[in-house]
């Protein structure tokens, strides 16, 4: 693991909080490792070892600072520039941990031997898999304790650990404190409802929330989710449990303030990770706008609006509907036709605040009658045809290794084309280098006049591609364009295998 000390000292010496996450500070004498921007009185070098990953310095036997808090950094980049095994790893370990058959299981899904796969993180990130898996609950455990009134046996099982006496040994182990003790620390006790919960999640500035909120607001789903008052807001469902969250800005802090509203606390570590994808939490803007600002044509949008993300979603199928409703029609009335869906084949739910439904279910959609909808007939055939496939699971959006694998496997969905199929892969799977290059919006965003071209300019782009998508979307918005132009001729609706998405105007 390559580890420039030079630089991490620079930024530990100034207390750069930019630096939160990206790199841990070992403190020799007291074996505790910390933010760069902690507090604590400067140590000298001699006495200090630096960390890329919180994992790798548990894994030399250092116990994290209970005054700086390095479990609450922004989520931590890395991953980037490791073997893609690595990193497909790590979506896996985020997604379920090690639960399903171990560090064994996880290297049967990649494809790798188990001593192969210990042996690249150990290499890359400083720490077995196994260790990674630890520290990640170790820091939601830590997250519940100070910023929730849960008992401790909920926030046990909340975490991961399965049993509270092994919660409190590793606890004890790793702060040498019990975590009784740990919650007359915290800063952090507003106590809150009866399932209810507030977490404040923080991301590595700049971020553009405005733009965000704008993208979101242009297609949530009436019922289903509701931007206003600079708020976004939407039902959820999990394991057959209801519920619904609230996010916004934090004021004060590089944080997105999540209120969340679930009855079963077990789901939370699932439910706080699939937010912080949604709203692209992790991204690493310095590494992302040092590809970008080199093309004469992104240069002036990413200057002007720092700290694009890419808008993910909460539920896949979901956005894959949602993707399929907006071929070649507006924004808006693909937003109509998903209020219509979710109003007759969702599930109400009595949330309030503009929130009333659930999204439908792929079984609800399986054999649904889109007669009264309004929906296309063809466009109709190919919802249905999804989400029979996702109930077969022919096709399947949890623990996807492969992006390309997985757009094939969409690809055989009739009505589902390249553009659809990347669109989807952005968005749902959160790839950063998805691109769908057939959009005339960014064809014209980007000035040139085929896919073929803006596919060839677009590969220095690699690996943000959509990234640059949404500031060519962007500057696409200034023009006038009609809404799934597309630059190849039309066929007839019986003849043509799949339709472009939306052009997204959102901006």
């Amino acid at each position: 693991m390559n580890v420039d000390w030079k630089a991490f000292r620079r930024a530990r010496l100034a207390r750069d909080v930019r630096f939160d996450g990206r790199f841990y500070v070992g403190i020799l004498s007291t074996r505790i490792y910390c933010r760069p921007s902690c507090p604590v009185p400067t140590v000298d070098d001699k006495n200090v070892r630096y960390f890329a990953t919180a994992a790798a310095a548990a894994e030399a036997g250092f116990r994290p600072c209970l005054r700086c808090r390095p479990e609450c950094s922004p989520g931590t980049p890395a991953w980037l520039g490791t073997p893609s095994t690595v990193s497909r790893a790590l979506r896996l370990i985020a997604e379920s941990g090690l639960e399903d058959g171990g560090v064994e299981g996880l290297a049967e899904r990649l494809g790798v031997g188990a001593r192969h796969l210990r042996r690249l993180f150990v290499k890359h990130l400083g720490a077995t898999p196994s260790t990674v898996a630890q520290t990640r609950r170790l820091q939601f455990a830590k997250k519940l304790i100070d910023e929730t009134a849960l008992p401790m046996s909920q926030i046990a099982i909340a975490s991961g650990f399965g049993c509270v006496r092994r919660f409190n040994a590793t606890l004890f182990k790793t702060y040498q404190r019990n975590p009784t003790q740990i919650r007359r620390l915290a800063r952090v006790a507003d106590a809150q409802p009866e399932n209810q919960y507030l977490f404040r999640l923080r991301f590595r500035p700049p971020y553009h929330w405005n733009g965000m909120l704008n993208f979101l607001a242009a297609r949530s789903t009436p019922g289903v989710e509701v931007v206003e008052n600079d708020q976004y807001r939407r039902s959820i469902s999990l394991n057959g449990k209801h519920g619904y969250f609230e996010v916004s800005l934090d004021k004060q802090d590089p944080a997105l303030v999540i209120r969340l509203h679930f009855a079963d606390p077990r789901l939370l570590f699932v439910i706080i990770e699939r937010v912080r994808r949604m709203f692209d939490l992790n991204a690493d803007w310095d590494a992302i706008v040092g590809t970008l600002r080199a093309d004469p044509v992104l240069c002036g949008a990413v200057e002007t609006n720092p700290g694009m993300r890419i808008p993910g979603c909460w539920d896949p199928f979901e956005l894959a509907v949602r993707a399929i409703l907006g071929q070649q029609i507006s924004v808006k009335g693909a937003t109509t036709l998903a209020g219509r869906i979710a109003k007759l084949f969702g599930q109400p739910l009595s949330a309030g605040n503009g929130v009333t439904h659930l999204f439908p279910t792929p079984e609800a959609l399986a054999r649904a009658n889109f007669t009264s909808v309004g929906l296309p007939k063809a466009r109709a055939e190919s919802i249905r045809a999804l989400a029979q496939a996702v109930c077969r699971r022919e096709i399947c959006f949890d623990g996807v290794l492969d992006s390309d694998e997985f757009c094939a496997r969409l690809l055989e969905i009739p009505g589902i084309g390249m553009w659809t199929a990347q669109y989807i892969a952005m968005r749902a799977l959160g790839d950063p280098d998805a691109f769908p290059s057939g959009d005339i919006a960014l064809l014209r965003g980007s000035g040139v006049a085929t896919n073929r071209e803006l596919e060839a300019r677009a590969e220095v782009w690699r690996p943000w591609r959509a990234y640059a998508a949404i500031y060519l979307w962007r500057i696409a918005g200034k023009e006038r364009i009609r809404p799934g132009k597309t630059m190849r001729k039309p066929r007839s609706p019986a003849l043509q295998p799949s339709a472009a998405p939306e052009v997204l105007r959102a901006f």
